[in-house]
């Protein structure tokens, strides 16, 4: 990766055209006039230098230069994560212990994030003493960054100008430019912690780092988590589900000690219905770390979509005494009650009513605990709010969903997730049709392809057919299945949907137009 990163005219640095030159040099910063002691020379002098750093601090290739924002993410989540992954991870902790500077400098914690900076140049000693320079280049700018925004401003020049200089030593070696993987690498790190939205410039970071290292098991490792997380969004919306397969084996095969991978493989083979060859790595990685909290977490997540719902709960007690906070832990567990509650319902035809209340109570548990945390966490407040439905708490019901939709990092699919619960817990718990058919429509208008989006359309479909059937149907119930065909790209049904809305209701200049344009469509 080129340390610097891009200036306003595009250009990339490099021997010839260097961005260096951008940076003020301390040794030769303009002195003073002897004679000049004025307050008023001295604050301009001052604001010329400080907006000078700031200058030079934007080029710097770092956490503070990486547009990580802090309301994309629970800050307080994510440095529990990052201390969960120190303590149980045994590798080097540089990465780790850098983001965690910038996390404690999102909380307003500066003196906590320099002594993390401390902490991740001993991990730069004691893990690559040949390479100190090299590896240390992003605390560096983490370090000067810190220092701006505590006002200690020659500290920071100095972190600065030992970045330049570190610089100008690496590049006597390089022909064109610098390319460093391991700073590509380290973003990319960085963006799979902060979300979803992050994912594919976090794919893109690792591709750049493969480019010169192509056998580095790290960067193997944190490409195929790039994609593999990506494609959980490729699921929602209907698209190829194997292309972080090839990716998974290959860093598996790099790096066979790596039991996290070795758990994303099996989920990944358990996701193309291949499900014997996905249990056989789950065991594996379970027999070499039988404690390490991130495989447990995994293994029980593949019994319980194994339908092994009983030894998925069994895993996940035994990881929970591990990392007790843990909200993956804890949603998982809200699953495997929710699954053993639909279970039971659907076997039996009077479950135990006790059983019942015990199973829910349990699910809503595990679910709060997680919302309680992890503020942010979407799927787990809707996952609350149908489980206080279930327990006919629907004042709670409603303000969760509620709360889930406040939530300020919702993507288009998890915004059609949101309409298709949220009609359907109007549908069947405040026995409201006309509700759940305004829901469901507003679900269905978001265009982004998705399997949710089609159980919008399924769902508002049907509903609008069984009214009809029964007598029900009126002008209004005919028109929105025919908004409905027109969505879906039907548009000899829609036109066939309106001219019965328009015979109900032959003034509605709604339905007019929309039969008119729908005419035009087909005629062009």
């Amino acid at each position: 990766m080129l340390f610097w990163a891009q200036a306003g005219n595009g250009r990339r640095w490099n021997p010839n055209n260097t961005l260096l030159r951008l940076l003020p040099d301390p040794s030769q910063e303009p002195s003073a006039h002897p004679h000049a002691h004025g307050g008023a020379q001295r604050h301009e002098d001052s604001t010329i230098s400080k907006n000078s750093l700031k200058s030079s601090l934007l080029q710097l290739e770092c956490h503070f230069t990486w547009t990580l924002l802090k309301q994309d993410v629970d800050l307080d989540d994510l440095e529990e994560t990052i201390g969960d992954q120190i303590e149980f991870f045994i590798k080097s902790n540089i990465t780790n212990y850098n983001l965690l500077s910038y996390v404690c400098h999102l909380k307003n914690s500066n003196e906590e994030a320099l002594r993390n900076l401390q902490k991740a140049e001993e991990e730069v000693k004691k893990n690559h003493p040949d390479e100190i320079t090299r590896r240390s280049l992003v605390t560096w700018g983490n370090y000067a960054w810190i220092y701006y925004h505590m006002e200690r401003y020659k500290e920071a020049q100095t972190y600065v100008s030992k970045v330049v200089n570190s610089c100008k030593k690496l590049s006597s070696t390089a022909q064109q430019k610098i390319q460093l993987p391991e700073i590509y690498a380290e973003q990319g790190w960085a963006l799979l912690k902060f979300g979803g939205k992050y994912y594919k410039r976090a794919q893109n970071c690792f591709e750049n780092a493969l480019k010169d290292e192509p056998n580095n098991p790290e960067f193997n490792a944190g490409y195929a988590i790039a994609m593999y997380r990506l494609e959980d969004f490729s699921y929602r919306l209907c698209q190829d589900l194997g292309l972080s397969l090839k990716p998974l084996e290959r860093a598996v095969e790099l790096n066979p000690k790596d039991t996290f991978i070795i758990a994303l493989l099996a989920l990944k083979l358990q996701d193309l219905k291949r499900v014997d060859e996905g249990e056989r790595y789950i065991e594996e990685a379970m027999q070499k770390t039988p404690n390490l909290p991130y495989v447990l977490r995994y293994a029980a997540k593949f019994y319980r979509r194994k339908g092994e719902v009983d030894k998925a709960l069994e895993i996940l007690k035994k990881a929970l005494t591990v990392t007790p906070k843990s909200t993956f832990l804890h949603h998982q567990l809200g699953l495997c009650y929710r699954a053993k509650l639909f279970q039971l319902k659907k076997t039996t035809r009077y479950p135990p009513q006790e059983q019942v209340e015990e199973l829910i109570r349990l699910s809503i548990f595990h679910f709060k605990t997680v919302t309680g945390q992890k503020t942010k966490f979407f799927t787990a407040h809707t996952d609350l709010a149908n489980m206080y439905a279930q327990a006919k708490r629907y004042e709670e019901a409603e303000e969760m969903f509620q709360k889930a939709f406040q939530i300020n990092i919702l993507n288009c699919v998890d915004k059609q997730h949101f309409y298709y619960n949220y009609g359907n817990f109007q549908r069947f718990h405040m026995k409201s049709e006309s509700e759940a058919i305004r829901y469901y429509i507003e679900g269905l208008k978001i265009e982004e392809d998705s399997y949710v989006r089609k159980q919008c359309g399924n769902a508002l479909k049907k509903l609008l057919e069984q009214r009809i059937q029964e007598g029900l149907g009126d002008a209004t119930d005919f028109a929105t299945l025919g908004l409905v065909h027109n969505l879906n790209g039907e548009k000899h049904e829609a036109i066939e949907c309106y001219e019965k809305a328009i015979a109900l209701r032959p003034d509605n200049e709604e339905y007019l137009s929309a039969l008119c344009e729908l005419r035009l469509s087909i005629s062009s």
